[in-house]
C-alpha cells in the first residue's frame, strides 16, 4: 500500500484572501463598539478553515467571534485551529443566511463586523472525495454540507435536459450549455454519472478545443453551475447579505469577498440599495427616515495585489466590497 503524506497543518493548507485588508476594514467597527463600552462582536459567516478568524482574534484581544459554516469538516478543523481562543468564540453549524437565528440562539442582539468569503473553500477544493474539482476523478458530490441535500450526481442524472440547459447557462454563464446538456442526457441513458471524470469526459467531447484554449478548462463553467445549484449558493446569498446588514450595530461594518460576477452582482445591488436615500425623486427635504442606512467604504471592487495572487493563486478572482452602518437600526 502506498504511504500517504501526513496532512499539513490547517494554517499551511489555507492562506486567507485579502486578510489584512479585510481586518483593517472591520477594525473601526470594533473601535466604535469599545467607544460605547461594548464588547466587539464579529461574525465570520463563512468560517472555512478559520484563517481570517484566527488573525482577528490574535489582533483584537477583546473580540468575540461567531463562526458559521455549513461544512462540518471545516468547523472541526477551524475549531482545532481556534482552540486557544475558545473562551471568545462560538462556532455554529449553519448556513450563513441563518445569521438572525444564530444570533438569537446565542442571545446576541447585534454585531460590529461581519465577514463573508464566498464560494468554494480551499478545504473543499483540496479534499478530492468531495467532487468540487474537475482536475481529478472523484465521486460527483459537490455538497458543502455532506449531511444533507442532493448531490451533483443527482442533478446530472435526474434533471430534464431543459433544466440542465437553464442552470448551466444561468449559473455557469456557459455558451455551450445546450450541447453539454444534450450530451449529458444522451450519456446517462446508457450509464448514470457517478464521478467527476465521467462528466469531464463528456463535456470535453462537445466543447470546441478553441473555446477551451481561451476560456480555461472546458468543464470549469459547468462545474461552477452544478456547485451553485447543489448548494443553492445564490439563493442563500440573496438572503444572507440583507440579514448581515440588518444585524449590524451603529458603526458596524460588513465586508464581502466574491469570486464571480453572479455573486458580485447580488452584493453590489444590496449594498447600493441600502446606501442611498429613499426619498422620492424631487422631494425638497430628506427626512430622517429617508436617509441611507449605510455608506460605501470601497470604490467599486477592490482586488488582490500581484504579491497576494502569487502567494495564493486562488485569490486571483476575488472582488471585495464593504459598507458601514451610519443610521441606527430599527428595533421592534
Amino acid at each position: 500500500m502506498e504511504e500517504q503524506d501526513a496532512p499539513k497543518p490547517t494554517s499551511e493548507r489555507h492562506v486567507p484572501v485579502l486578510k489584512d485588508r479585510c481586518i483593517n476594514l472591520l477594525a473601526p467597527g470594533f473601535e466604535a463598539a469599545r467607544s460605547r463600552g461594548e464588547t466587539p462582536v464579529v461574525i465570520d459567516a463563512t468560517l472555512g478553515m478559520g484563517g481570517h478568524s484566527e488573525a482577528m482574534l490574535q489582533r483584537f484581544p477583546d473580540l468575540h467571534l461567531v463562526g458559521i459554516d455549513r461544512d462540518e469538516e471545516a468547523l472541526a478543523l477551524a475549531g482545532a485551529r481556534l482552540q486557544p481562543f475558545s473562551a471568545r468564540t462560538d462556532l455554529v453549524h449553519a448556513v450563513y443566511d441563518e445569521i438572525e437565528d444564530v444570533l438569537a440562539d446565542l442571545g446576541i442582539p447585534e454585531v460590529h463586523g461581519i465577514l463573508m468569503d464566498l464560494g468554494v473553500s480551499s478545504l473543499q477544493l483540496d479534499e478530492r472525495e468531495r467532487g468540487f474539482a474537475y482536475s481529478y476523478d472523484a465521486p460527483l458530490d459537490m455538497r458543502m454540507d455532506t449531511s444533507r441535500g442532493q448531490t451533483a450526481a443527482d442533478v446530472v442524472n435526474n434533471y430534464s435536459e431543459e433544466d440542465l440547459v437553464r442552470i448551466i447557462r444561468k449559473w455557469g454563464e456557459e455558451k455551450f450549455a445546450g450541447r453539454i446538456a444534450n450530451r449529458i442526457v444522451t450519456a446517462r441513458a446508457a450509464k448514470p454519472f457517478a464521478t467527476t471524470g465521467e462528466l469531464v469526459e463528456q463535456i470535453r467531447g462537445v466543447v470546441p478545443a478553441a473555446a477551451a484554449k481561451s476560456g480555461g478548462h472546458p468543464a470549469k463553467r459547468t462545474f461552477q453551475a452544478l456547485r451553485i445549484e447543489v448548494n443553492e449558493e445564490l439563493d442563500v446569498l440573496e438572503r444572507a447579505v440583507p440579514a448581515a446588514l440588518s444585524a449590524s450595530a451603529m458603526g458596524g461594518r460588513v465586508v464581502v469577498m466574491s469570486y464571480h460576477s453572479l455573486e458580485d452582482k447580488i452584493v453590489k445591488s444590496v449594498f447600493q440599495s441600502r446606501s442611498k436615500s429613499s426619498a422620492p425623486l424631487g422631494f425638497p427635504v430628506e427626512l430622517e427616515e429617508h436617509k441611507p442606512e449605510f455608506k460605501t467604504l470601497t470604490k467599486g471592487t477592490e482586488v488582490p495585489t500581484p504579491e497576494e495572487i502569487a502567494e495564493n493563486p486562488r485569490a486571483a478572482s476575488a472582488r471585495l466590497r464593504a459598507v458601514e452602518r451610519i443610521k441606527a437600526r430599527r428595533t421592534a
